[in-house]
C-alpha cells in the first residue's frame, strides 16, 4: 500500500521532527537515501559510480541542499559531479559547501549567464538529478530551466528527481506547463498524491520512498493506493474443493446504448458487446 500526504501534513510532520534533532540532520537521512538511489542507477547505466559523470540541477531551497549533499557524497566516491546553479545567490550554503569539499564542480545555469554550458553537461551526462523545485512549487518550470529539462529527456543519461519532478504540482498531480520527466523520483517521508495520480504520476517514473522518521498520522492521509501485492492478499486462495461456482465472478460494463461497440463485458472466456450482455447483468 503507498499512502500520501498533502503537502501541509508533510511539512508540518518535518517541522516536528527538525524541533528534536540536531540541525541538518532531516537532511542529511535525505540526502544519504538519495545517493545510494543514484549509486544503484549508475551501477546499472555506466556500470559503476567511480569515473561516472553526474550533473545536479539545482535551484534554491532545500530540494537544491538535497540535490547537493547526494552530490557529495557521490563525489567522494569518486565520481565526476557538476553542480548547476539556476539561482547561485540562493544555492544551499552548507550544502554547496560539502559539494566542493567533496571536489565536485558548480557552473552557472540562471538568466544571466545562459543554459548553453550547462545544456552541454547534460548532454554528455551518465545520470541528471533534478533538484530544481521541492514540493512547495506551483505552475511549471521557469523559462531559464526549461532547455535543462529539455536536454535531460533528449539525452541518454538517467534522470532522478529529488522528491517529485520539477515542475508537477505535488498535492493535484497537475502538470502547468514544462516539467522534468524523470526515470526514478526518490521521495522523502511519504509519498505525495502528486507521484500517485495523473498526469504527474508519468513524470515520475517509478518512485521510491526514503523512511527519513517524520511522525505521520494514519488519519491524515490524503489518499492511498493499492499495489500488486495488496491485490494478491484481497483475492481468494482456491482450496481442494474450489470450483468456479465457489470463487465468485467479476462483470465490467463499459461503451453505452448509442456506442455499443466501445466497450464490453468479459463473462469467463466470453467477450460480448454492451447491447448483448446487458441482459445478463
Amino acid at each position: 500500500m503507498r499512502t500520501a500526504y498533502s503537502v501541509e501534513t508533510v511539512r508540518t510532520a518535518e517541522r516536528q521532527e527538525m524541533a528534536r534533532l540536531p540541525e541538518g540532520a532531516l537532511m542529511q537521512r535525505a540526502a544519504a537515501g538519495l545517493a545510494a538511489a543514484c549509486a544503484e542507477v549508475l551501477g546499472r547505466v555506466a556500470g559503476r559510480v567511480y569515473g561516472s559523470r553526474v550533473v545536479l540541477l539545482v535551484g534554491s531551497g532545500d530540494n537544491g541542499g538535497d540535490a547537493l549533499y547526494a552530490g557529495a557524497r557521490l563525489a567522494r566516491r569518486g565520481a565526476g559531479v557538476t553542480a548547476v546553479l539556476l539561482a547561485p545567490d540562493r544555492a544551499h550554503g552548507p550544502g554547496l559547501a560539502a559539494l566542493r569539499r567533496a571536489g565536485g564542480r558548480t557552473v552557472a545555469g540562471g538568466p544571466q549567464t545562459g543554459a548553453g554550458p550547462a545544456v552541454e553537461l547534460v548532454t554528455r551526462a551518465d545520470l541528471v538529478v533534478d533538484g530544481i523545485v521541492g514540493i512547495g512549487g506551483k505552475g511549471g518550470l521557469r523559462e531559464e530551466a526549461v532547455p535543462l529539462a529539455d536536454a535531460a529527456a533528449r539525452s541518454r543519461a538517467a534522470v532522478v528527481a529529488v522528491d517529485l519532478p520539477s515542475g508537477v504540482d505535488a498535492d493535484t498531480g497537475e502538470v502547468r506547463g514544462a516539467a522534468v520527466r524523470a526515470d526514478l523520483t526518490v521521495t522523502f517521508g511519504a509519498h505525495k498524491p502528486g507521484l500517485l495520480v495523473d498526469p504527474a504520476r508519468e513524470y515520475a517514473g517509478s518512485v521510491r520512498l526514503v523512511d527519513i522518521g517524520l511522525p505521520l498520522p494514519g488519519e491524515a492521509a490524503e489518499l492511498e493506493a493499492l499495489q500488486h501485492g495488496d491485490v494478491a492478499r484481497l483475492l481468494p486462495v482456491p482450496g481442494a474443493e474450489s470450483d468456479k461456482y465457489r470463487r465468485g465472478g467479476v462483470g465490467g460494463g463499459a461503451g453505452g446504448a448509442r456506442y455499443s461497440g466501445a466497450g464490453g463485458v468479459r463473462v469467463g472466456w466470453s467477450f460480448l458487446s454492451t447491447s448483448a450482455a446487458r441482459g445478463l447483468l
